[in-house]
């Protein structure tokens, strides 16, 4: 699209202009540290002492200002980067290039009734194509909704926030690349929720902790404040003494709680950025209005009142980073701390007050951080599908209709065909017991159809637009067996894998309303009598059931038969030979397929394919 270029050229030209303003601001850093050091060497060279002491912060803040300002340049270049990133990426995934998203391939399950039938998620997936996720949990997030229907009241909810979002481009690019300065790959989304959700330990005894760390340090000080003016007699052990016993006191203290300090320095270092992430996330969604219900209410648990969750999140991500100056030693994670912590821990037991105010935020918040973090998750998804409908405006969002087995689609393409490839059609099933066989030659378009009709009714039921004109679904339970291969580990050869999946969907009809399934070649991994005989069969035991689908088969025999029975409504697929040229027309027409080309195929593949054939 037009905005996404215009997008990229005005990020380059603001990515040029912060880098020639980040270079004079680091040669003006340089600057001032060498006249600064120079003029301070003068000083105290000549002896100066007071005008020392005044030059002396002077250039420290001086210094100090110009980092801050060099830091937040080099944050808006980062952030400036990121937005280009994104426009350049929605531009290949126009393109259907997906090659450098994440394929999500953690979440492909080739149990699960649909998603590895439909390329939901893995290599050129769905998931690759939607995905604009920037934490573990919106990434997890998106993965549910497209893996489980959602009940009619939240799809027609989700579609609302979805359109209300999808106008809002500066915004939802912004709040992306928020999210991206603190991606982290090995975040651990479920160990930070129950690190924040495990029993407090010291909390419950805080007014008896807090009071030996106060006396414990008060009196560390005097021992110390006495010794040091018999530093250096004769008798200064005796004076020493005092100090010893309570420095040996605060050291048994402090091995104590040891174990509770290392765990919030680990955590630290294995969650600040999941938390800064959802801080900065946070403050993004805290900060913008929204009319629809779905965002509505979601900002509304963010904010209650003076109560909110950027201010309590920002909070945790204080201490824990205060927590990084303890360190820890440890083999497997050494952290190295700021020496001058040891130094004041060994005197006023710091470790006591940085467990007691973490565990004192845990108590307070770890009803509500699932939630917050759901909230988030929840506005990253709906940016995601938000971006799919802005990148294609001609998409549709069906309607959920409470009718059982309805399937209504005009104009019905796949999202993953470049739109210049890609040829649409119209399809209709109404009713329990309709089954729609279609036939074709091959490469004519059958698998393709099979997978775009699924993969519209998962994004329909997802709250998602659908690659159609105009569409009307019921909220259906999809099924499929198409890609069934046989398991060399468990000894399961094709055959036995597709009885499994024809056998699990059997149950599953038995169990549900509103079953639509998708199969592709029934038995193909049996000979062809047994594969029509079965085949027949199970058609004829389908169209008794409370269940409506497609089946598709290069079975001529089997679609006449089944047609005749009055068992299926058959379609096709039809290709024709010009100029010694295959042409496939991917249109879907009434009726059985009246070519094949498979002998065309084989002869161009170099097959000599005999035209009489001996009986044996």
């Amino acid at each position: 699209m037009k905005i996404y270029r215009d997008n990229i050229k005005m990020y380059d030209a603001k990515l040029l202009k912060l880098s020639k303003i980040l270079n004079r601001i680091s040669f003006l850093r340089l600057f001032i540290f060498v006249i600064s050091s120079t003029i301070l060497i003068y000083l105290i060279s000549s002896k100066l002492i007071t005008p020392f002491f005044i030059v002396f912060p002077i250039s420290i803040i001086c210094f100090a200002l110009v980092i801050k300002h060099h830091n937040k340049i080099a944050y808006l270049r980062k952030h400036t980067s990121f937005l280009k990133g994104i426009n350049e990426s929605e531009i290949l995934r126009g393109k259907c290039n997906l090659e450098e998203f994440d394929t999500g391939h953690k979440f492909i399950n080739q149990n699960h009734p649909y998603t590895s039938d439909l390329d939901i998620f893995g290599q050129h997936s769905i998931f690759q194509l939607v995905n604009r996720t920037t934490t573990e949990s919106g990434m997890i997030l998106l993965s549910e909704w497209l893996s489980e229907p959602a009940p009619n009241y939240e799809i027609h909810d989700r579609q609302k926030a979805i359109k209300e979002l999808s106008q809002k481009l500066d915004w939802r690019q912004d709040f992306q690349a928020s999210g991206m300065h603190f991606k982290n790959k090995k975040s651990d989304y479920y160990k930070l929720l129950d690190w924040v959700e495990a029993p407090v330990v010291l909390l419950k005894h805080r007014r008896t902790y807090l009071a030996v760390a106060i006396i414990l340090s008060v009196l560390s000080f005097l021992a110390l404040y006495f010794y040091i003016p018999y530093f250096d007699s004769s008798n200064w052990y005796i004076y020493l003494l005092p100090l010893i016993t309570v420095l040996f006191i605060i050291n048994r203290i402090l091995k104590k709680v040891k174990p509770i300090a290392d765990n919030i320095v680990e955590t630290s270092q294995e969650n600040i950025n999941t938390l800064r992430g959802y801080l900065t996330l946070i403050n993004k969604i805290e900060s913008e209005s929204f009319k629809s219900k779905k965002l509505y209410e979601l900002q509304s648990i963010l904010i209650k009142g003076k109560y909110s969750a950027y201010n309590e999140i920002n909070k945790l991500c204080r201490l824990l980073e205060f927590s990084e100056q303890r360190g820890v030693n440890k083999i497997k994670m050494p952290i190295k701390g700021n020496p001058f912590y040891s130094l004041l821990n060994s005197f006023l037991l710091l470790d006591i007050y940085l467990i007691i105010r973490v565990e004192k935020w845990k108590s307070k918040n770890k009803a509500f951080l699932k939630p917050w973090s759901r909230v988030v998750s929840e506005f990253e998804v709906i940016n995601s599908l938000a971006g799919f409908y802005y990148s294609n405006p001609s998409y549709t969002f069906p309607e959920v209709t409470e009718k059982n087995n309805y399937v209504h689609f005009e104009s019905l393409g796949h999202p993953l065909i470049n739109s210049n490839k890609r040829v649409s059609n119209n399809f209709h099933s109404e009713g329990q017991g309709d089954v729609v066989m279609i036939t074709g030659s091959n490469m004519g378009g059958k698998s393709t159809f099979l997978r775009s009709v699924g993969v519209n009714l998962v994004l329909a039921l997802a709250g998602a637009p659908c690659c159609a004109k105009y569409g009307q679904v019921s909220n259906l339970k999809l099924y499929t067996s198409m890609r069934t291969q046989d398991n060399l580990k468990e000894g399961i050869s094709s055959f036995y894998a597709e009885l499994s999946r024809i056998e699990k969907m059997l149950k599953l009809i038995e169990s549900s309303h509103n079953v639509f399934f998708l199969l592709d070649e029934m038995f193909k991994g049996t000979n062809s009598e047994d594969r029509h005989k079965g085949g027949f069969s199970l058609i004829n035991q389908i169209s008794k059931l409370k269940t409506s689908g497609i089946i598709a088969t290069h079975d001529i025999e089997l679609a006449k038969l089944s047609g005749n029975k009055m068992l299926v409504t058959n379609y096709s697929f039809n290709s024709e030979i010009k100029d010694n040229s295959m042409i496939f027309s991917y249109e879907l027409h009434p009726g059985i397929c009246n070519d094949f080309n498979a002998s065309e195929l084989m002869e161009k593949s170099g097959i000599k394919i005999l035209t009489n054939i001996p009986n044996k």
